[in-house]
């Protein structure tokens, strides 16, 4: 992970629980004497979202609607950190603005960037239960409230269309996109990572998710086509626009399509544990 990133070491559960008491009840030692918790328990994975947020980024209080996705923090955190790096600064209280599209019910990212570099933040989604939920989660803390907008993205066909209004400039957007082309594509995915965690026969999503968080028609790599047709349009607003990348085998006809419309742009490699994503970032700049 980057060496900023506050979760580069093991997580001190004691302290987790001292923070989140109903972590405990999740927490057990397993066989290597190591004290953890079951990462394909969304319930689980939302206690330890809240005492990490909590622990490190003074949120008090954080909550989600049951199901909708729920992702651990420190690969959230890499991210921030990696465009922090894209953009050259350490420092930029209240001088960069961000704009994360699909931010979902848990608001992660706004609330990483504001809380980690300060800075301002819109979040943007097509379902309005998840703006209604990223609303409450930002009215929850005081400093939050000056520092992230959620806005909801009513027309689906849209990326940025709709969100960044005239006159606004954002020095980044991001977006963690759907990963999969169909429930089904999603459902396979997810028992092959249970199998590997030996609990075969579970049938739940791991970490949660909504339909529109796991899936899309055309999958990630449709998504980001579209997302990198429509940037051109906001050429002038925006200075870099990023987004996560699953699947390393849809890099090459994504930077053929950048190359087409002489954007400028970066794949930068993140890695936690064994697990390996690419972020693809590009500027008309």
């Amino acid at each position: 992970m980057h060496s900023r990133n506050l979760h580069c070491k093991d997580y001190n559960f004691d302290e987790l629980i001292n923070n989140n008491h109903l972590l405990e009840r999740y927490v057990f030692t397993n066989v290597y004497k190591n004290k953890t918790i079951d990462f394909s328990n969304p319930e689980a994975v939302f206690h330890l979202n809240k005492a990490l947020l909590k622990t490190h980024y003074q949120i008090t209080d954080w909550h989600i609607p049951k199901g909708y996705l729920c992702a651990p923090i420190p690969g959230r955190a890499d991210y921030i950190h990696q465009i922090a790096d894209l953009l050259q600064v350490n420092n930029s209280k209240g001088e960069i603005n961000g704009l994360d599209i699909g931010v979902g019910a848990n608001c992660i990212y706004p609330i990483l960037g504001t809380r980690i570099y300060g800075w301002h933040m819109v979040g943007s989604d097509t379902q309005l239960e998840s703006v209604n939920a990223a609303k409450y989660n930002v009215s929850l803390t005081n400093n939050l409230r000056d520092s992230i907008e959620i806005r909801h993205q009513t027309n689906p066909a849209y990326i940025f269309e709709g969100i960044i209004k005239q006159k606004e400039y954002y020095h980044f957007t991001m977006c963690n996109p759907p990963f999969h082309g169909s429930k089904e594509e999603a459902l396979k995915g997810t028992r092959l990572k249970l199998k590997n965690l030996k609990k075969d026969g579970a049938t739940t999503l791991n970490f949660g998710g909504q339909a529109n968080e796991l899936w899309c028609n055309g999958g990630e790599a449709l998504f980001i086509k579209r997302m990198i047709k429509q940037s051109v349009d906001f050429r002038d607003q925006v200075n870099w626009f990023t987004t996560l990348v699953s699947k390393k085998e849809h890099l090459t006809k994504l930077k053929k399509q950048l190359e087409k419309l002489k954007a400028t742009y970066q794949i930068i490699k993140m890695s936690q544990g064994n697990k390996i994503s690419h972020i693809l970032a590009w500027t008309f700049s």
